[in-house]
């Protein structure tokens, strides 16, 4: 395909870089996988996936203006404007310590690439500094300070943002288990449904640890990640979009893996509120056989493995595919130091920069997985709270038009 060649060179030779037919036979498939198909597949991927999240959107707003009913937990909010009302002040703070690690972080990534072009691979002799004269040894102790003065700025920052977090998941979570409590305590003792307890202790936790990440996670994990782009653009285009390369197969096969994921944790959650239905019954039944319960177990055993397998096969996949990116940096990137295009230093800063890259886009499938589970968990924490304190069902039509809505109409509102 001659057009799909010249595509690639003209890419090229848009960033700065010609080759010809003299170039070595690697070379050309390399570029074209970097430069035309990856970008191309970059492109469809995430058009597929905005698709997808506003048709998503749309459903969510189809169904919020269908008619009310009056059920305590059937008008509770979304999750996240449920965390918003609940923890604002917290989800501000996260913000701005969130943005203010990007500009420590490039200092981290810009000072070693110093270190390596001006000091170690520069010529002995004095060098300017901010009108000042300085000689190698001196101009070496000034950028490993400064590195060093970036490193402890960049724990501090992390430090209080870990602070903040907590507070924020500790006061949403205690907030989601009064308003279950209470609701549950509205039924009659001999009506009240015995699985309160996993409810307000393992199922409630996950979605208060979320509370802390709804914010900072995308912001810092996402501004760490364009952060470390910008960097390596600015070190080589071509080697900063290589760096992407294996993104788009990540974006594919992590989201596929992650529904049937969802699927086996609805039916895990289901198994164990049915399990403690059991054990409730063994308690008031002396005589109750435990081959319910032993079921239950086993059941239960089964749901855990095929999530582990489904996990695991989904990290194996990434930290493959993450595993490429340094093969294009070796040979790509290598090609480059000898074509004297790119620094050793610059090729150095990237490899260190990558390996940094790797970590906040891994954060970022991670809550992404997170998201799409606490979202089945508060589903069915709603779920659970819908038959408990006053869900009596929708009353007569008569009734809500002439009466004025009770308590439990007027939709839940968490305590403070």
């Amino acid at each position: 395909m001659p057009e799909f060649h010249t595509l690639a060179h003209d890419a090229a030779a848009a960033l700065g870089f010609s080759y010809d037919s003299s170039a070595p036979a690697w070379l050309h498939p390399m570029m074209h996988l970097v430069l035309v198909l990856a970008p191309a597949l970059l492109a469809a991927t995430l058009a597929v996936h905005a698709a997808m999240l506003l048709r998503r959107r749309h459903q969510a707003a189809s169904a919020n203006v269908r008619p009310p009913v009056l059920n305590a937990a059937g008008n509770w909010p979304s999750l996240p404007r449920q965390i918003m009302r609940a923890t604002g002040k917290q989800q501000a703070a996260l913000v701005l310590l969130s943005l203010t690690a990007m500009p420590i972080l490039y200092l981290t990534l810009e000072l070693p690439k110093q270190i390596v072009n001006r000091v170690l691979e520069g010529q002995d002799g004095a060098v300017p500094v901010l009108q000042y004269e300085l000689t190698q040894v001196s101009l070496l102790f000034l950028l490993c300070g400064a590195y060093l003065a970036a490193i402890l700025l960049n724990g501090l920052n992390k430090y209080w943002l870990n602070i903040c977090k907590g507070r924020a998941a500790e006061r949403f979570a205690r907030r989601i288990r009064l308003a279950v409590y209470r609701q549950w305590r509205r039924d009659q003792p001999a009506q009240r449904q015995p699985a309160i307890m996993p409810v307000l202790g393992a199922e409630v936790e996950p979605v208060g640890g979320f509370a802390s990440e709804l914010l900072a996670v995308p912001l810092l994990q996402g501004g760490t990640l364009a952060t470390i782009l910008l960097f390596m653009f600015v070190q080589d285009p071509i080697l900063a979009a290589a760096a992407l390369t294996v993104l788009p197969l990540q974006l594919i096969i992590v989201p596929r893996l992650q529904r049937q994921v969802n699927a086996v944790s609805r039916e895990r959650i289901r198994a164990m509120r049915q399990l403690g239905v059991h054990l409730d019954q063994q308690m008031r039944e002396a005589g109750q056989g435990t081959l319910p319960v032993s079921q239950g177990f086993r059941q239960l055993q089964q749901l855990r493995l095929q999530i582990h397998r489904l996990k695991f096969l989904a990290k194996a996949i990434n930290n493959f595919l993450t595993a490429l990116t340094p093969f294009l940096f070796y040979s790509l990137g290598g090609y480059f130091v000898l074509q004297e295009r790119v620094s050793l230093g610059a090729l150095v800063a990237m490899l260190a920069a990558h390996k940094d890259y790797s970590s906040p886009l891994k954060d970022l499938f991670r809550f992404y997985q997170q998201s799409e589970d606490v979202r089945i968990r508060y589903q069915e924490i709603r779920a659970f709270a819908s038959r408990s304190g006053g869900a009596r069902g929708p009353a007569p039509a008569a009734s809500r038009h002439s009466l004025p809505p009770t308590p439990a109409a007027r939709g839940i509102s968490l305590p403070n």
